[in-house]
């Protein structure tokens, strides 16, 4: 999942303190008022947006009767705005307050989603509006994951980064489960553009549960704007591919994530139309194998200091997440078994690995540059994420479905060699890596001039880390 320096010349005088401050621990995030509402806000919204990945391809090829290449095109431009507005959407959500403009864009999602339940109740839904309500909710979508990423460290404190990625990634994988399910039902009952009404609701209560936060958020200084915004994307890119291990995990998640798209688009062809699944029951299918995330939420720190925090990056992928290969094995009858089994080991390693990384992306990058660090990683995880939904459906057409899973999910398994091949294979755990390897030596290190966060101190909480 899933990122130099700063243009203009440095100051004599010495930087002024971070505009965010770091929030002081919490005993424990159970009694932790602010992360309990955002927790049970973004809880409620998760299990919304599963729902719509099911009924959203669902409308479109039980409804509107789309071809293989139609869906595998509403699944890329559902993303497409990560590779066209993730550079620039970081560079600006560090220049402003992240509350705010996340309630904005969970408010905008509401009536996006909400006008294909809308329409369908009209009888004017058509394959056109599908295209258009995937891209403009997925630019707030964009906005909204860049400035959520970057507010979790001002909400709990550094050392509680894994614990609070842990539970938000255990639930989210939980939506996974509860959602398909829940969603495979609404589709029964009353179709599946009307099941989408669903997630505009619950926008509605992530919106509610934003504004019930109590979290002092200090506006970021206005001479940062000033740099102008090339430099400032710039400044983000460069940090991210100067460091030896971030730009490992940027190949890695990218990679993984255009060989999953292929796989992702065309899920509910190979159900529906291969497997011969009903409509319905695909829901079912993909709850029980999405279990496989909610034990990798739930165990992700424990086999983070079984296995060690470095080693769990690439080891979930090469040896948690090789299982996934069976999904192309699946079969009508009782054979469809290997596809949930298959897809429950890939949601498993695919947690475990988002949970260790993005803490790691957290914890090691200075705060003033959060925003540009997660938008550059997410321009490449999830810029290649239309690319491989559009091949997706090209090799299916051309191929076949099944061939075409083959490539997806070999390739996707493969992406774990680039982590492999990092400072990382060395290390046990990530507190072991020395600032050469962690790419903060103190000359030219972006934050180096501001006070706590320079190439001489180790970033506290060293942990796995959180794609994302």
């Amino acid at each position: 999942m899933d990122n130099g320096v700063p243009a203009g010349h440095s100051k004599a005088v010495p930087s002024p303190p971070e505009s965010i401050t770091e929030p002081a621990p919490a005993r424990t995030l159970w009694r932790h008022r602010n992360f309990l509402l955002l927790w049970t806000g973004q809880s409620v919204s998760e299990m919304g947006s599963a729902i719509t990945q099911l009924a959203l391809p669902l409308t479109a090829v039980v409804v509107l009767h789309a071809s293989t290449f139609q869906v595998g095109l509403l699944t890329a431009a559902a993303t497409a705005a990560f590779a066209l507005i993730a550079l620039p959407a970081g560079a600006l959500v560090d220049r402003w307050v992240k509350r705010p403009l996340m309630v904005w864009c969970d408010a905008a999602r509401m009536l996006i989603i909400g006008s294909v339940p809308l329409a369908a109740a009209l009888h004017v839904l058509t394959l056109g509006q599908l295209y258009a309500v995937a891209v403009t909710a997925g630019v707030c979508t964009v906005f909204f994951d860049v400035a959520y990423q970057s507010y979790l460290p001002v909400v709990v404190a550094r050392e509680q980064l894994v614990d609070g990625n842990g539970k938000l990634g255990a639930t989210q994988s939980f939506a996974q489960v509860a959602g398909p399910g829940l969603g495979g039902g609404l589709v029964g009952l009353v179709g599946a553009a009307s099941a989408m009404a669903v997630d505009a609701v619950s926008y509605a209560v992530s919106v509610a549960s934003l504004l019930a936060m109590r979290v002092y958020e200090e506006r970021p200084q206005a001479e940062q704007a000033r740099a102008g915004l090339r430099a400032e994307i710039g400044e983000g890119l460069s940090f991210v591919l100067r460091h030896p291990v971030l730009r490992k995990i940027a190949a890695c998640t990218g990679t993984a994530n255009l060989f999953g798209s292929m796989g992702v688009a065309l899920e509910i062809v190979f159900l529906v139309r291969v497997l011969r699944v009903r409509p319905a029951d695909t829901g079912l299918l993909i709850a029980v194998a999405s279990l496989g995330g909610v034990a990798g939420g739930l165990l992700a720190g424990r086999l983070s200091r079984r296995i060690g925090s470095a080693r769990i990056i690439w080891y979930s992928m090469l040896v948690l997440g090789f299982p996934q290969l069976l999904i192309p094995l699946a079969a009508p009858g009782w054979r469809v078994a290997a596809f949930t089994v298959g897809m429950a080991f890939f949601s498993f390693s695919a947690v475990v690995y988002n949970v260790a990384q993005v803490s790691y992306r957290q914890a090691i990058c200075p705060p003033r540059l959060l925003g540009r660090m997660n938008a550059a990683i997410r321009w490449v995880v999830w810029g290649t994420i239309p690319l491989g939904a559009l091949l997706g459906g090209v090799l299916g057409t051309l191929a076949g479905v099944r061939a075409t899973l083959w490539i997806a999910y070999a390739g996707g398994w493969a992406a774990g060699w680039w982590v492999f091949f990092s400072p990382l294979r060395r290390q046990r755990d990530l507190a072991g890596l020395d600032l050469k390897d962690r790419g903060l030596e103190d000359h030219g290190a972006p934050g180096s001039g501001v006070p706590g966060q320079g190439g001489r101190e180790r970033p506290d909480g060293s942990g796995p880390q959180l794609c994302d």
